[in-house]
């Protein structure tokens, strides 16, 4: 037996969206949000299991002090809630309207304990008293959906002070569940709503926005017509030609023009993912978002290019990066890497116009 920390976000209201929603984008959808998930994870966790809605991750050996829990929470829920409001905002899409009739939320629940690590083929599993614990203390008595529930065996291993100072935003209340065969097994939560006062694009009641996050943004101007700008953006077997560093494009030709196909790029000696997200065309600007997965120290980041008109022949096009949290420890690392990529982005941007002016100089002779 070996000591473990074992850590399940699960999602609220997955099976009433599903059923209720009837479309048949939304599996995909909740398959990108898991995928968040496992991109948020900042204690060097490992996957155990997928069940349906919920992730069984798991760290052995000993407990994370909880400021970092609490930060792992607070990375997991922000990311999480971030993308459904990007989904949400849709107007034209139904997966949106069924966002916003039906609410997905997450609930994290938290244990430490001891484990049994099986190796069956190519899959590591988990046994022992302390997994099922885990597993039932998904069904609570905690109303609502939207919270972090500190299992005893978590709690046991870190003082009152701090767990006292990591919780000032919210309240640690105490709770208690009994179950069949385990008896009863008690617990502190709290409620993660005051986090959403963190999302990107939050209103306060007086209407100003209280920030968009982290985002770095270069912007150029292109002397092409925005359309044609906009159709070089969208073009995949372009992208390699005009994104700093990048060898080569691999996707699926015939999923190329449609939302939601995803793409790699080889860049350096690396490989970054991207999945094409959303798509507006307005009278003054157009918008079209990516998301991006394993680049750098940037997990669960997003690409949103705008285009808007300056005449009938030229457009200001600006690269927005919008990131969660630089995944390094050191202070000096974080400066480093936002210098790294605020001048990789400014380079790919050059290049792009470059490009769009050259291919349509040739087109005019």
């Amino acid at each position: 037996m070996q000591p473990a920390l074992l850590f399940i976000p699960d999602i609220s209201g997955f099976t009433r969206f599903i059923e209720a929603s009837d479309n048949p984008q939304a599996p995909f959808l909740i398959a990108d949000l898991l995928e968040i998930l496992i991109e948020a994870n900042t204690l060097d966790m490992e996957v155990s299991e997928i069940q349906g809605d919920a992730i069984l991750f798991y760290r052995l050996g000993p407990p994370p002090p909880v400021q970092e829990l609490v930060a792992q929470c607070r990375r997991i829920f922000l990311d999480f809630q971030n993308y459904l409001r990007l989904v949400e905002r849709d107007n034209s899409s139904a997966l949106g309207a069924a966002l916003r009739t039906h609410d997905l939320t997450l609930k994290i629940v938290v244990h430490y304990g001891r484990v049994n690590v099986a190796h069956i083929r190519e899959f590591t599993k988990l046994m022992g008293r302390d997994v099922i614990v885990v597993h039932r203390l998904l069904k609570n008595n905690i109303m609502g959906g939207e919270y972090l529930l500190l299992s005893e065996g978590y709690l046991k291993t870190q003082s009152l002070t701090d767990l006292t100072r990591s919780f000032s935003w919210t309240r640690l209340l105490g709770g208690k569940t009994t179950y069949e065969y385990l008896g009863d097994i008690n617990y502190r939560y709290a409620h993660l709503t005051p986090l959403r006062l963190l999302l990107n694009g939050h209103h306060t009641p007086d209407g100003a926005p209280s920030g968009r996050g982290n985002s770095l943004k270069v912007r150029h101007t292109m002397r092409v017509p925005a359309a044609y700008a906009f159709r070089l953006v969208r073009n995949l077997r372009l992208r390699y030609v005009w994104l700093e560093g990048a060898t080569a494009v691999h996707y699926d030709l015939s999923k190329a023009d449609r939302l939601g196909v995803s793409y790699k790029v080889d860049v350096n000696k690396g490989q970054i993912d991207f999945q094409t997200v959303q798509s507006f065309q307005g009278e003054e600007r157009i918008e079209y978002v990516e998301k991006i997965s394993h680049f750098r120290l940037f997990p669960n980041s997003l690409l949103f290019f705008f285009i808007e008109a300056v005449d009938e022949h030229s457009c200001l096009i600006t690269l927005d990066f919008r990131y969660g949290y630089v995944a390094s420890p050191s202070s000096l690392i974080r400066y480093g890497q936002l210098r790294r990529v605020h001048r990789f982005w400014g380079r790919s941007l050059r290049n792009l116009v470059a490009l769009g002016e050259r291919m349509a100089n040739k087109v005019s002779k």
